[in-house]
């Protein structure tokens, strides 16, 4: 009987009654055990490692979103206050001090553009 799981087969060992021949069959079988059991134990210790690591490195992906999240909130509001301020100069009747602002922030973005260009 041929047994197919995994992609792995197995077939059974024929079943022999006593004699030198299966004593050796089997301190061979038992060899081959243990051979195998070790490459298996070596094979879960890097596994368990490679699991260790990716925890560690989850952790600090973690902490790492948790601290740009909190920089993310804090940007947000200092932008509020920003529009906020910016909304309330506009709905007063200071509408030369807006011609300024926007003449002021061309001007800026004008002395940055050179500087950019001609570094």
């Amino acid at each position: 009987m041929r047994r197919a799981q995994g992609g792995y087969n197995y077939q059974p060992l024929p079943q022999h009654s006593g004699g030198i021949n299966n004593s050796s069959n089997h301190d061979a079988l038992e060899e081959e055990n243990e051979r195998m059991a070790e490459e298996l134990q070596t094979k879960i210790g890097a596994l368990k490692s490679l699991t260790i690591d990716i925890g560690n490195e989850v952790k600090y992906q973690d902490k790492y979103l948790q601290g740009l999240d909190d920089d993310m909130d804090r940007t947000g509001g200092f932008l509020s206050n920003t529009m906020n301020r910016v909304i309330r100069l506009g709905k007063g009747g200071h509408r030369n001090y807006m011609c300024y602002m926007f003449l002021f922030v061309m001007f800026i973005f004008f002395i940055l553009f050179l500087i950019l260009k001609f570094r």
